[in-house]
């Protein structure tokens, strides 16, 4: 949603990162729900593939990966969803993409980052068989160029970590109607040219309620964040 000089400010999207994770692990259905309980519009999740090409959700290439984890490390892509369905995570089971798109409300919005190369048309597919309002966008902007020809329908973003000279050139090239962009590199000036070409600015990952406010003072249009009850606080504040 774009700055409206009529309206003021704009009211952006309230997205969860990998759902509510400061109240349920990430990536997980708990912390889907929280998030979506929370007053979010949408999460934001994480998808790699398994040998059989079954599409699930978590951030890492292996499981149990990450300092404190417990339990078995497997590696994603070489192990079948039944073999994948053993093993915990954070007591957490590793939902597939369509476990979570099928738990999602009818009004809530799924963006999914794709981390492994050569799944986007499983990603397609679980979209598609959803019914579900969903996105796709990925640091390999060539994900959502695929994106864009195996499915016309499912809107793209392109994830950056840096300023480019020309914000609009790769997103062109792309297809994406989405910049994610990290939020300490996001100004004014990169938003008002973004929504010049009729794209979108979503912000990731802000937990600073001063930064949310802002990004809304320059009209962001996604708030991607770890505090999703915080930051649906802060936005519904705006449209008082």
């Amino acid at each position: 949603m774009a700055y409206d000089a009529e309206r003021g400010p704009s009211v952006p999207e309230v997205i969860g990162h990998r759902g509510s994770p400061r109240d349920a692990r990430e990536n997980t259905l708990p912390s889907f729900a929280r998030a979506f309980a929370a007053g979010a519009d949408g999460i934001e999740l994480d998808v790699h593939a398994t040998s059989d090409r079954v599409v699930v959700v978590h951030h890492d290439p292996m499981t149990n990966a990450r300092p404190g984890d417990s339990g078995a490390i497997v590696p994603l892509a070489e192990t079948t969803i039944v073999d994948l369905r053993a093993v915990s995570v954070a007591g957490e089971r590793i939902p597939t993409l369509a476990e979570v798109l099928a738990s999602t409300p009818e009004s809530g919005i799924v963006y999914v980052e794709v981390k492994a190369s050569g799944i986007e048309r499983e990603v397609v597919d679980a979209i598609r068989q959803s019914g579900r309002r969903c996105a796709v966008h990925s640091f390999d902007h060539r994900v959502a160029h695929r994106v864009c020809q195996l499915g016309p329908d499912v809107p793209t973003g392109i994830l950056q970590t840096s300023y480019p000279i020309d914000p609009i050139r790769p997103m062109r090239d792309a297809g994406a109607r989405d910049l994610w962009q990290q939020w300490e590199l996001i100004d004014a000036e990169l938003i008002t040219r973004v929504h010049e070409d009729g794209r979108r600015v979503i912000a990731w990952t802000v937990n600073d309620p001063a930064v949310a406010e802002r990004l809304m003072d320059w009209g962001i249009d996604g708030i991607c964040s770890d505090l999703p009850a915080l930051m649906r606080g802060l936005v519904d504040q705006r449209r008082c």
